[in-house]
């Protein structure tokens, strides 16, 4: 008989078979093989009432992959449960194990990697089911489960938003207050001066050694008037620095940087790191390319460590060569296995290129270019700092030049470094320099910037709520339930969003919070160290929890629907304004009796006429909200643009062009007008 070795993913399961041999078997349970039910009070599928029970079932259409498992282990002479390496890895193992009959004849083994020799060291050190993991994990859910149905249930009945959660709620309200922190803004006036020379600029700083603030243009020219053109070098300082090389990407970093810089939704980076990490047929094998993708730590092996520092070496000099790089530990870090790199420095993206999609070379290329830069030798540069005198007033400049490259080599691609380079003060011939001319320049503040999906992530982590594996679908969930919008990449509440938010820190202000929802990370974290009772967090909870959840059905005052004095043509009842994902529209009162919706004649705008047809290019908007330009005559004609026609052809091709931000560019081809 075989030895059986059960692993999440189907992609995994030829891949370790073959590392493994013939003695053993490798299956996949395809994720999950069962979750709470929903029957019970209030729906749960968990006995709120005697030490939170859970009632587990097999999750719809997982009947046959259980019955196929269950043969399996039949049929075999010992399991390996090698579920992915987290708490919900080691929760889908005891699922595992409880509902495929498995006794003790078992191990938990775990794959921080897909490579031969990972899988085969992993398999030599076997343990069992980390209780205390399961049991933190279990808690997460039950507590989600509990205030998903509840919450959600309630905002349903008395906004019509669609749902709410744990986290998912805080992280909406961090939106909603954004944007009412910038409604709220009043912009403060402000004015810089600043002296223009032949090959640098100077900018007011000082009065007479003190900062000097400007907040008026009368302010402003009363200074101008005591200036010359004639500044005296004050003083010239030079002093070395160093950039050091950020480390490995964790979860978050990696959804930021990917956001940023290669245009990745987080929910796309993680679907493309799982394929990565699973593994990549490369011809004479298949073999997983980074490690596991939901980490917080950005610990990397002494193996990995040891192979990259003599690669550096050997490709770029011993002078390139640095160290390991470990960024502060943030709130509610499970250091529990590696941050997120290459299994091995020798499959650079380019020799990998081929093997990949161009998402998949993206990532891996971003991915592999942060490991090896983070072993580097730091980046050197010279500072320059000069400061100029005029009657009094002191203006500065400086300047920055790249004296020794390090990381830089490799990372320029991610990180911009420019040298500002200044002229050689020491060779000139008098200590007075003139300057061309010398001008003011009026300024507001502005408001804390709307958050990206990048930021917005980041902020998460800050402030200690969600989990790696959490993030991403956090993101989805607010804008695929319609809560936000997103717009020039930044996140806008729509008006359910915030009529929701406001809904629930009416009755729910002491749990739908930031310090709690931290607080509740931490006491999920205490659980997974044995250091917390799981039974005495749910009841605490609840017991604070579900009163205001009464309360709140009691004394919530229902949003009701604005009678628009029209009647159905289907039933005769009143026509409603109702609020959807996609902003107002008109429907049956009667609903979902009667599912009558109005459909809107739409203003068309009209911006220029279609050069392929004769119609006109209209504006429109996509079902979820986004504009474009297309023909009115679609679907005969089908022209159509994500930004807005000048009325322009291209000299060169002869299609429409584009007004995209600052630039005038071809629908068609690559030309740009200057």
């Amino acid at each position: 008989m075989k030895k059986l070795v059960i692993v999440e993913s189907p992609a995994k399961s030829k891949t370790i078979e073959k590392y493994l041999g013939s003695d053993y078997k490798v299956v996949s349970s395809k994720g999950h093989i069962r979750d709470l039910a929903t029957s019970g009070k209030f729906g749960l599928g968990v006995d709120v009432e005697h030490d939170f029970t859970p009632n587990y079932i097999p999750i719809k259409g997982k009947a046959k992959d259980i019955n196929a498992l269950k043969k399996d282990v039949k049929n075999s002479s010992y399991v390996y449960l090698a579920t992915d390496p987290d708490r919900e890895g080691e929760a889908i193992s005891w699922h595992l194990k409880d509902t495929l009959g498995i006794d003790e004849n078992y191990s938990r083994v775990v794959f921080n990697e897909i490579t031969k020799n990972v899988v085969i060291n992993a398999m030599n050190e076997p343990r069992k089911i980390d209780e205390n993991l399961v049991k933190s994990q279990e808690t997460r859910r039950i507590l989600d489960r509990i205030i998903g149905f509840r919450l959600s249930k309630l905002m349903q009945s008395k906004t019509g938003g669609k749902s709410a959660g744990r986290v998912q709620s805080v992280a909406l309200k961090l939106i909603v207050d954004r944007e009412r922190e910038i409604e709220a803004f009043v912009p403060v006036e402000y004015w810089t001066i600043q002296a223009d020379f032949k090959d640098f600029q100077a900018n007011l700083e000082k009065y007479h050694g003190k900062k000097i603030e400007i907040n008026s243009e009368v302010e402003a020219n009363e200074i101008l008037d005591k200036l010359s053109n004639a500044f005296k070098i004050d003083s010239v300082n030079q002093s070395d620095a160093e950039h050091k090389a950020k480390p490995v990407f964790k979860t978050s970093t990696l959804q930021r940087m990917a956001a940023n810089k290669i245009n990745f939704a987080p929910s796309k980076t993680m679907r493309v790191a799982q394929k990565l990490y699973e593994g990549i047929d490369i011809g004479s094998e298949t073999v997983g390319l980074i490690t596991y993708m939901r980490t917080d730590s950005e610990r990397v092996s002494s193996t990995f460590v040891a192979e990259t520092l003599e690669y550096i070496k050997k490709n770029y000099g011993p002078e390139y060569i640095g160290g390991v790089k470990l960024g502060k530990k943030d709130k509610n870090m499970q250091d529990a296995h590696e941050g997120i790199r290459p299994t091995s420095i020798y499959r650079t993206p380019q020799s990998m290129k081929k093997y990949l999609t161009a998402d998949e070379y993206k990532l891996y290329n971003l991915i592999y270019i942060r490991a090896l830069a983070s072993l580097m030798a730091n980046a050197q540069f010279l500072i320059t700092n000069v400061y100029l005198e005029n009657n009094g007033y002191l203006f500065k400049t400086s300047g920055s030049v790249l004296k020794f490259e390090g990381y830089l080599k490799i990372y320029h691609e991610y990180e911009d470094q420019n040298d500002t380079i200044l002229p050689d003060f020491a060779s000139y011939k008098s200590n007075t320099i003139i300057a061309n001319s010398i001008e003011k320049e009026q300024h507001f503040t502005k408001p804390q910037p709307r958050y990206t999906e990048s930021s917005l992530i980041k902020e998460m982590e800050n402030l200690g709520i969600g989990r790696p594996s959490t993030y991403a679908t956090i993101l989805s969930t607010i804008k695929d339930r319609g809560y936000v919008t997103l717009e020039d990449k930044k996140l806008i509440p729509t008006t359910i969003g915030i009529e929701t938010t406001d809904k629930l820190q009416e009755f729910f202000s002491d749990i739908v919070n930031v310090e709690y929802t931290s607080a509740m990370e931490t006491d999920l974290d205490k659980i997974a160290e044995a250091k917390e009772n799981n039974i005495k967090v749910l009841r605490e909870f609840y017991d604070k929890f579900e009163p205001c959840v009464e309360e709140a059905f009691e004394k919530m005052v229902k949003k009701e629907a604005e009678k628009t004095g029209e009647t159905c043509p289907e039933c005769g009842s009143d026509l409603v304004i109702r609020n959807g994902k996609y902003g107002a529209f008109v429907a049956c009162s009667n609903y979902p009796t009667c599912k009558y919706i109005k459909k809107e004649e739409k203003s068309q705008k009209e911006i220029i006429d279609c050069p392929e047809c004769g119609g006109k290019i209209i504006e429109k908007r996509t079902r979820k909200g986004k504009i474009f330009y297309g023909c009115s005559n679609y679907p005969n004609c089908k022209v159509a643009l994500w930004y807005k026609p000048t009325g322009e052809l291209c000299p060169e091709c002869h299609h429409l062009l584009m007004a995209k931000k600052d630039k005038i560019l071809c629908s068609n081809c690559d030309y740009i007008k200057e």
